[in-house]
């Protein structure tokens, strides 16, 4: 024991939502917690985002705005729309993510009891709820009750991601969680049975320490989004024109440390890129064509799920086609650029370089589909259903090489419905933990992905993390464990 320099119950590296939440759980389960965060301050990835927190069951704000709930239902949802191969994580979140709402709000998490109809990638003022995700795209409609859950923070002074964790960090100061920043993790200890013990950490302009964990270490590290290694290794299909999302130390510092050790990582082609065409919402009402002149999917899909099918078409081309009657320019960040416009329909297909007569024949379809109300190819639902039959026409480029496609990694860490952290084999490595963007994600594709996907099972297996961490009662009995290289 005497070659440690500190010994503490908790560590926690990281301090963005799930390193806030674990800590905070941590220390109220009666474990003496210390944070260790590379950044200046604490707020990460998630400071910088929208703070949309993907909940459901029947939110307060669920039942202002007039809308009924249950687990049940928001389970079927995630289980119908998402791939996550573990059933215990989507049921253990589905159970408690009403209760984690309240949590959320009790720390100080701001949120209205307003929200929001239309189709919107977030909001720019104080509402709360609105839908970000597939709940009424066939086929999930048919396997859940649709009901919006994006629960966005407030956000009419600052960014609602800024919000949240300004409440968050207040309430870890408040209770007296120990920070070290400016302070990274090159290594986790282990004994001579693999279970992880400790840390090696050093500050800046400080030597290294080896501080010891008596009960876990929670790796809350953020996402590998601007890594351009891993990127270029595991994130293959995107484009020279795609733009990551995060901060600098999303860098996959904390994927390293947990496969030192054995730890397995999972989804780790998962992205979610955007470049929504809404707002205006009108663009939803056109169509969107690949090489072959043809459509291949529900236009009113999430952005998400439009980028990911866009993502996989022959050279990743893709055009949205209006007409006068809802002719719109999509927002000027997304780099969709109109190619022309046209007088007839006919005149199209040649222009882009379509195969003969291709077009023309999806539209002809398409229009008679809305004449019938109802789009038999992709089932488009009726809001968002109208002929394109008001010349002229408009051409936007929207392929997935040409548009600024701005993207966040779903892959990480393989964890269980505890936050532990598992090896190859699917079994856990005691003492070791993770949670948030460095851990893999409920949805494994931009196809299964919602707003809010991240905040919202990041901040509430960060409180699991912490509260399984805190629960280990083994006595730390190695005086000089091994360790595992690695930054965090």
């Amino acid at each position: 024991m005497a070659n440690w320099d500190r010994q503490v119950d908790v560590i926690v590296i990281g301090l963005g939502i799930a390193g806030a939440c674990a800590a905070l759980e941590a220390k109220r389960a009666g474990a003496d917690v210390l944070v260790l965060e590379r950044a200046s301050a604490g707020g990460g990835a998630s400071a910088l985002s929208q703070g949309i927190f993907y909940l459901g069951g029947s939110t307060p704000v669920q039942e202002a705005c007039g809308y009924t709930d249950t687990a049940e239902n928001l389970y079927r949802f995630l289980r119908a729309s998402t791939s996550h191969p573990d059933d215990a994580v989507i049921r253990t979140f589905a159970e408690g993510a009403r209760d984690h709402f309240d949590w959320l709000e009790a720390q100080g998490v701001p949120f209205t009891r307003t929200g929001f109809s239309g189709k919107a990638v977030y909001l720019q003022n104080a509402d709360c709820l609105l839908t970000t995700g597939n709940e009424k795209i066939w086929p999930f409609k048919d396997e859940a009750k649709p009901v919006p859950r994006g629960h966005q923070a407030r956000s009419d002074e600052v960014n609602g991601g800024l919000s949240a964790m300004r409440a968050l960090l207040a309430q870890c100061e408040a209770e007296g969680i120990a920070a070290e920043f400016d302070t990274a993790v090159s290594e986790l200890i282990t004994d001579a049975s693999g279970t992880v013990v400790g840390v090696v950490a050093k500050a800046a302009d400080a030597p290294k320490q080896r501080i010891a964990a008596r009960r876990g270490v929670i790796v809350a590290t953020g996402s590998f989004t601007n890594n351009p290694a891993l990127v270029r290794r595991w994130l293959t299909r995107l484009s020279a024109t795609s733009e990551p999302l995060g901060i600098p130390s999303n860098d996959g510092a904390g994927l390293a440390l947990a496969e030192a050790v054995g730890g397995a990582l999972a989804a780790m082609d998962g992205v979610i890129a955007t470049a929504s065409l809404y707002p205006p919402e009108d663009l939803i009402k056109g169509i969107v064509v690949n090489a072959r002149g043809e459509r291949f999917v529900a236009e009113d899909s999430y952005h998400g799920r439009l980028a990911g099918f866009i993502m996989e078409q022959p050279d990743q081309k893709a055009w949205l086609i209006v007409d006068s009657e809802i002719f719109a320019y999509p927002g000027e960040s997304t780099g969709h650029t109109l190619v022309d416009g046209f007088e007839t329909i006919g005149d199209i297909g040649p222009a882009l370089g379509l195969p003969e007569g291709a077009l023309d024949r999806t539209i002809a379809q398409y229009n008679h589909d809305t004449a019938q109300g109802e789009d038999s190819a992709f089932h488009k639902q009726p809001p968002w259903l109208k002929p394109l039959d008001k010349a002229p026409y408009a051409v936007f480029d929207i392929s997935f090489d040409r548009s600024t496609y701005r993207y966040i990694s779903l892959g990480g860490i393989d964890t269980d419905a505890h936050a532990r952290v598992l090896d190859a084999d699917g079994r856990p490595i005691p003492g070791l933990y993770a949670a948030g963007a460095c851990a893999a994600h409920i949805p494994r594709s931009g196809k299964e992905y919602a707003s809010g996907l991240s905040l919202g099972p990041g901040s509430f297996f960060g409180r699991v993390a912490g509260r399984e961490a805190a629960a280990r009662t083994e006595d730390l009995t190695m005086s000089e464990g091994k360790t595992a290289n690695a930054t965090a």
